[in-house]
């Protein structure tokens, strides 16, 4: 049993990793493709409400219907699940029309600083982006349910099948139809990973599919958890919205430039973080459900130590090497060395927050596992829309793009606070004693001018030089793994 577990969980993780790769390959060859120039900010900028609506409501939805589905009896089952399906087509499928009749007036509601050459672009992708926002949304329902019947290699085969479609097709058709393959290759991949999901559910008749709308208990109970999680889910979302708000007052292509540096710290932050929730989560599954607080205790002061390691020497490397990570992945075509210049900085500046956001998602689902959602909710809100907005808005006028990704920066180390001191308050949860915090700053303190210094070793590619800086911050990252297994078993 255990085997087969371990089997099923490398086979699901190596397929997450595959379909992360080529969604963010799909972010390179668009700047190989257009650089920074105002196509790439359309492109982006037309696939930010799809894929809002697909990762924040998708995703709170398959959470919370995940939790409700799980403990109703069978005879009522099918009946919440075509409910809940039902309603979301309906909710999806009106606004799919507002979006489809309308693009111009949605586009200009949020981005209304776009030049008026990328605003016509951007509103033409947006239509026929739009649809896909119905179908990924009910995938992602769908992905709930298949996870329910332990169907995990299958929902993890579709949200990769997406991301190729959309790779191949935006990339294979663009010498014919310019930017709008993008928008064509969004519609057909979201389309073919609902087929997918809907072919194997009637394949294995776990619900037939009918629109049903029933007024019931269990419905309530699945509004009122999904709606903190949408909230609690989306704060990285929102911060990516606010971004290109701002960012479509500024020049052409700090848009594309924006989403270029914060996909570069999204990748290693996600990786690690479930790197580390995949060891933790057991262990706090585990312990809740038996009510053992000093279990708790633990896994949250492990989690906090593994992510310390993990991710504060890896914010110094990314820092350090930033010209070099980006001339390397996306300096060709058309991302010539103005995008670099303005690409770089950037990553700098979200490099510095990748540790307080990885920390920020650890810390609110300990709030989750005690069913108190609304605390991180209101903290989240505080930090997005207040802390972030008003950090942009005193210094967008002195450092222009790079306000915009200070404002991300100063919001979560803020609201990476509230958190940690909330989870001390109300949860009882402290990040471990004076000697255990002095070891890991003595830790990241002999780590980060080591990194650094490699940047001065004189070499010849940018490859070679990340490479020694890479190699350079995994030997320390591992010795800083082995000392903390060290001192657990002591």
């Amino acid at each position: 049993m255990k085997r087969t577990f371990l089997k099923l969980l490398g086979t699901v993780a190596l397929i997450n990793v595959i379909a992360r790769l080529l969604g963010f390959a799909r972010e390179v060859i668009i700047g190989y493709q257009y650089g920074t120039g105002y196509e790439a900010d359309s492109i982006i900028t037309a696939f930010t409400i799809p894929n809002f609506l697909y990762i924040v409501v998708g995703g709170a939805i398959t959470t919370a219907f995940i939790s409700v589905y799980s403990k109703t009896t069978e005879s009522v089952k099918h009946t919440f699940a075509q409910t809940v399906l039902s309603g979301l087509g309906l909710l999806m499928g009106v606004l799919t029309i507002l979006f489809v009749v309308w693009p111009g007036f949605w586009m200009n509601l949020f981005f209304g600083g776009l030049s008026p050459e990328a605003m016509k672009l951007t509103s033409k992708l947006f239509a026929l982006m739009a649809p896909g926002a119905f179908f990924l949304a009910l995938a992602m329902a769908l992905s709930g349910l298949h996870n329910v019947h332990s169907n995990f290699r299958l929902t993890a085969t579709s949200t990769l099948l997406f991301n190729a479609v959309f790779l191949v097709v935006g990339f294979g058709l663009t010498p014919f139809m310019s930017a709008y393959s993008y928008g064509l290759g969004a519609l057909l991949g979201s389309f073919l990973m609902l087929i997918v999901l809907v072919a194997y559910i009637r394949k294995q008749a776990i619900m037939p599919f009918r629109f049903r709308l029933v007024k019931m208990p269990e419905m309530t109970r699945f509004i009122k958890m999904a709606l903190p999680i949408v909230f609690g889910g989306a704060t990285i979302q929102f911060y990516f919205i606010i971004q290109r708000i701002f960012a479509a007052d500024l020049s052409e292509g700090v848009i594309a430039a924006m989403n270029y540096a914060s996909k570069m710290t999204q990748f290693p932050q996600a990786v690690l973080m479930t790197s580390v929730t995949t060891i933790i989560y057991p262990m706090l599954a585990k312990a809740v459900g038996e009510k053992d607080e000093r279990k708790v205790t633990n896994a949250y002061q492990k989690g906090f130590r593994m992510l310390s390691i993990l991710l504060l020497p890896a914010t110094v490397f990314v820092f350090s090497y930033a010209k070099e990570i980006i001339s390397l992945i996306f300096g060709y075509g058309h991302f010539q060395a103005d995008a670099i210049r303005d690409t770089y900085p950037l990553l700098q500046v979200f490099a510095l927050g990748m540790f307080a956001l990885a920390l920020n998602t650890y810390v609110t689902r300990f709030f989750y596992a005690r069913e108190q959602s609304y605390t991180p909710v209101v903290m989240n809100v505080m930090s997005v829309f207040g802390v972030n907005i008003a950090v942009i808005t005193l210094l967008i006028d002195d450092l222009g793009a790079q306000a915009i990704a200070l404002g991300t920066v100063v919001a979560s180390i803020v609201n990476m606070v509230l958190l940690l001191v909330a989870a001390k308050r109300k949860l009882g949860l402290v990040i471990g004693d004076w000697t255990t915090i002095g070891k890991l700053a003595g830790f990241v303190a002999v780590s980060a001018p080591v990194i650094y210094s490699t940047t001065f070793i004189p070499v010849p590619s940018h490859l070679l030089s990340l490479a020694i800086g890479g190699a350079v911050t995994g030997i320390l990252l591992l010795l800083g793994l082995a000392l903390n297994h060290k001192q657990m078993e002591h």
